[in-house]
């Protein structure tokens, strides 16, 4: 069954050639990904067991908090009991209403503070100390349960060896399970806590980390052939200042950081298929000033309003979206009649393109530095892909040697296909967050 099921798949295959070819990527992909899984990447079981110390306190302290402001015990965890303390005893403002009370998720917690925040009744006041210490405890818990999740995966060895996926998120990027090693956010002090318990294993000096530097903008102003955005990158401009100052139609040296965050926010979520309502949620202002902001945009930047209102009515048309390398995503509920699935799809076909894309660059650039690495024989290896990041074990004496080779490579890895050129930012360290660059 399995090898006439493979038949007719590669027969189908052929008849797309880049889809062909792209599946011929992916299986040397494998054989790269299999040597990565194999080597797994080393960690400081020591300093592992203090930071679960360390949350495991400030899981406890929450506990306490929660429960002094309320005078009694209950379960955290229980979406009833919370429900039927909030909205029911204390009488706060109603959520949305789900089968067993309000939601009591933490986009719901979050507005529900907003609310109550302007009022001094003890109701509100206890609402807010025991929301405050709600809030803190599902953040320790999540940390606590992430490390202890890494400890459990630790081998004899003292080296931890995550699974990658290919086949399971919809843009063809990459994923990791069993541990999920792409979830330990470099944004967060307690993700980068967690990244410094990843270190060079025995043999290897220090780690190297490599990453593109925003490789989504730079496949956003070659896919939209935008010529300002294009511009930007060719000069070497701080990108969103640049976009900033013609948005706010000001010099680019009187772009404030908030400007500058909000023209960021935006850039990213265009490249996400955000809507006007999701960048206002994002960067808590309201809908109205969050779509001026895009149509101010829009009006600078037209070769990017063009290109991605093109892509849902090219996706309508065909049935799929493509990323530069011909790699398809089929999007069947553009038809659809409910209209927040449909809309779903849309943003998808708005995403995939350049999400795609950049999952297909990294792919080419973890080929051609493995290629690199044998042909030089290096025993410095890959250990880790991380979106757009690549994380090596350097050996001894081959520092300078791998860095060349994986900037070559990786501002390659585009094989020609973009208008504007791939930067690569590299960094060196005893542990994952030293390297950070």
């Amino acid at each position: 069954m399995l090898p006439e099921l493979a038949a007719r798949l590669d027969a189908a295959l052929c008849e797309e050639q880049a889809n062909h070819e792209l599946a011929a990527i992916e299986r040397q992909v494998s054989e790269v990904l299999g040597n990565m899984e194999r080597a797994g990447i080393a960690v400081d079981e020591n300093y592992l067991e203090n930071l679960r110390s360390r949350f495991a306190d400030r899981v406890a302290a929450a506990e306490t908090a929660a429960y002094a402001a309320i005078g009694r015990d209950i379960n955290l965890a229980s979406p009833k009991q919370l429900s039927d303390l909030l909205f029911e005893e204390l009488g706060l403002p109603k959520t949305r209403k789900i089968r067993h009370g309000y939601t009591t998720n933490a986009d719901a917690l979050a507005e529900l503070l907003v609310k109550i925040a302007p009022r001094e009744d003890d109701a509100a006041v206890t609402g807010q100390e025991f929301l405050g210490a709600l809030r803190e405890h599902r953040d320790a818990i999540k940390l606590l349960q992430s490390v202890e999740g890494l400890q459990r995966n630790v081998q004899p060895d003292s080296r931890i060896r995550t699974t990658f996926q290919q086949a399971v998120t919809a843009t063809g990027r990459l994923s990791s399970t069993e541990p999920n090693l792409q979830n330990i956010h470099a944004r967060t002090e307690e993700g980068l806590q967690i990244r410094e318990a990843f270190v060079a294993g025995e043999g290897y000096v220090e780690l190297m980390t490599a990453d593109y530097s925003q490789i989504e903008m730079r496949l956003m102003a070659s896919l939209s052939g935008d010529e300002g955005l294009i511009a930007a990158f060719r000069e070497g401009a701080d990108l969103h200042s640049y976009v900033a100052a013609r948005v706010f139609g000001i010099e680019e040296s009187e772009v404030t950081g908030a400007q500058r965050s909000k023209i960021k926010a935006m850039s990213y979520g265009l490249a996400y298929g955000l809507s006007a309502y999701g960048l206002s949620r994002q960067l808590k202002i309201d809908v109205g000033e969050a779509q001026g902001l895009m149509d101010d945009y829009f009006s600078r930047f037209g070769g990017v309003r063009d290109y991605l209102n093109s892509l849902v009515e090219r996706a309508r048309r065909d049935g799929y979206t493509e990323t530069r390398y011909g790699r398809r995503r089929y999007l069947p509920d553009l038809a659809a009649t409910n209209r927040q699935v449909r809309e779903a799809a849309e943003r998808a076909a708005l995403n995939a393109p350049i999400q795609g894309s950049a999952a297909d660059i990294i792919k080419f650039a973890m080929l051609e530095v493995d290629r690199r690495l044998k042909e030089e024989e290096l025993a410095s290896r890959m250990l880790l892909q991380v979106h757009d990041e690549l994380i090596f074990e350097v050996a001894p004496g081959e520092k300078d040697r791998l860095e060349t080779l994986v900037r070559e490579a990786m501002a390659k890895a585009d094989r020609g296909a973009l208008d504007v050129p791939l930067v690569v930012g590299v960094g060196f360290g005893a542990n994952w967050r030293a390297a950070a660059h």
